[in-house]
């Protein structure tokens, strides 16, 4: 490799190779680039103006952190063998974090684990963060290193292993990619260039320079990251993090022109690869054809139909769930995706929303457990922690007969008893107490005791949320297991259910009666929210239901 860098900002750029300098070639784009030939293995870092060596914005592998040198690796490897991709509208899918998923938390442990999935009915796994962020552990939302694998997991050679056991499996992988911010601890892209703009702010910190002066390259930049993914180690697709702070006022927006260059690496390789938005906008135009004046992604989560779901099984009416809790919010939210269409949200004291009209099922991703909704918690709660496990089933029985793309949360499958709280393990001081009391102050908003809100930099808040695998062979772990094995079978097996056209769907609810029914073809799902005895009558069949209870049955011919 030759190394390489853009970096308008400084005057000299120096290479910096076993305390060697070397001062580099400026070209006229404010690429400085060098002769020297580095091999595998080695370690280089850059220095601006005579400055401390920093690690290159695009390393690969940062095996002495985010502070540390870069390290030469290859990663490219054209081909990825006979896999030939999924069929994103027909599967299921599976969130999982590495760094809890197992006891030891590696890309290797993971993929011991695949055999399961395989078995629960899921068709991919989509992987939260792995790029590389300070510590040994956290969600990964603060990553620095974009193009570097977290070492802790097992670096990038791990990540490459672990994709192709998934692949051998038969699964595909979605990556979790963070384009919108980066990490404060180790972020050295502004001594380069013009990476962050003044002009807006997110709420994580400074965002990301798409359309100032500079930004040509800081675009390239996130391209040429999930190229990177997509070609070199494999990954099928990109779930992008809130795409709603990617603030752009470019006549072709990021997100246009990323879709545009998936789309062309799609056809070099032959096989399909998708971008997944997660937006709080509830705009269809992520979706829509660019010739339509839309980015052209494939599936964007669906957080309307989360709130539904929980708030009428919970009851739970504070914070965002305030604009829901009501039977036709989860009625609205299967025959039309969004609650929120350009109604007004008390939540937000506007109106918000557009219809999603023209647009199928397939195109969202259902869930009614995923790690925001969990780590947006103080304390981390299921879904299991929070209602009777029978409320539980039936809304896994929605999810996973509904017009979406399922999506499940590791653990869910067996109602699993550790939580999913917020953790991280930044070495620095200063930023580990602000986070620390930041979460304390936001929860103590709603009433809480700081001393009941999880240090989410105690090693304790991170073991908390390791999966205990030894609860899938004992009740009631295993009966819940088993109804998840069981509804993603019925879904695979019944044409009605993998029909994803929105106007299909018939819902009818009866709020006294805290009932609600929904017709998929010849299937009917009915499913009682009260703690009482109901019957529904659909299509001249009485349809009795326990308690807290959901039923699934095929009208007569």
């Amino acid at each position: 490799m030759r190394p390489a860098v853009w970096a308008p900002r400084p005057e000299r750029v120096d290479l910096v190779v076993e305390g060697r300098r070397t001062e580099m070639d400026e070209g006229e784009d404010g690429w400085w680039r060098s002769d020297l030939e580095l091999e595998p293995g080695a370690d280089y870092a850059f220095s601006l103006d005579g400055g401390p060596a920093r690690p290159d914005p695009r390393s690969r592998h940062q095996p002495a952190g985010v502070h540390g040198a870069s390290r030469v690796v290859h990663t490219a490897r054209p081909g990825h063998g006979n896999w030939r991709g999924f069929d994103l509208p027909s599967a299921v899918l599976y969130e999982l974090h590495i760094g809890t998923f197992t006891p030891s938390g590696t890309f290797a442990a993971a993929g011991e684990r695949l055999a399961h999935l395989v078995d629960l009915g899921v068709d991919a796994v989509e992987v939260m963060p792995v790029n590389h962020f300070p510590g040994n552990h956290g969600w990964g939302y603060d990553g620095v290193a974009l193009f570097a694998v977290h070492d802790a997991y097992g670096g990038p050679a791990g990540f490459q292993e672990f994709v192709d056991a998934c692949h051998s499996h038969g699964l595909g992988v979605v990556l979790d990619v963070v384009y919108n911010h980066l990490g404060p601890d180790g972020n050295y892209l502004a001594e380069f260039g013009p990476y962050f703009t003044e002009l807006y702010r997110t709420p994580w910190g400074e965002a990301v320079n798409l359309d100032g002066p500079g930004s040509d390259q800081v675009r390239r930049f996130f391209i040429d990251n999930a190229l990177m993914w997509l070609g070199d180690y494999g990954v099928d697709g990109l779930r992008l993090d809130a795409v709603h702070a990617l603030l752009d006022r470019s006549a072709v927006h990021f997100l246009e022109e990323l879709s545009t260059a998936v789309d062309a690496l799609e056809r070099r390789m032959g096989r399909p690869l998708f971008l997944i938005a997660e937006s709080d906008l509830n705009d269809p135009r992520l979706l829509w054809d660019p010739a339509r004046g839309g980015y052209g992604l494939e599936a964007t989560w669906n957080d309307d139909f989360h709130h539904a779901v929980h708030a009428a099984v919970t009851g739970e009416t504070d914070g965002y769930y305030q604009d829901f809790g009501r039977l036709t919010d989860v009625a609205k939210a299967l025959e039309s995706a969004y609650v929120y269409t350009g109604d007004y949200s008390r939540h937000r004291e506007r109106s918000h929303g557009r219809p999603a009209d023209g647009l199928s099922g397939s195109r969202f991703l259902g869930y009614v457990q995923n790690h925001d909704q969990l780590g947006n918690r103080a304390r981390g709660e299921r879904l299991g922690h929070l209602v009777d496990g029978r409320l539980v089933e039936l809304a896994a029985a929605l999810l996973l007969t509904s017009p979406f793309v399922p999506m499940l949360f590791q653990g869910e499958e067996w109602s699993a008893s550790s939580p999913f709280p917020y953790f991280s393990d930044h070495q620095d001081t200063g930023l580990a107490e602000a986070v620390r009391e930041g979460r304390r102050r936001e929860f103590a908003a709603f009433g809480w005791d700081p001393a009941d809100v999880p240090d989410p930099q105690d090693a304790d808040t991170f073991r908390s949320a390791k999966l205990d695998w030894s609860e899938i062979g004992v009740l009631p772990h295993q009966e819940v297991l088993g109804w998840y094995r069981a509804l993603t079978r019925l879904r695979r097996q019944t044409p009605d259910l993998t029909d994803d056209r929105l106007d299909r769907v018939r819902t009818f609810c009866d709020e006294d009666q805290s009932t609600l029914w929904v017709q998929r073809g010849n299937v009917v799902v009915a499913a009682n929210f009260s703690d009482h005895p109901r019957s529904v009558e659909v299509g001249g069949l009485t349809i009795d239901l326990t308690p807290a209870g959901v039923a699934i049955t095929e009208l007569l011919q």
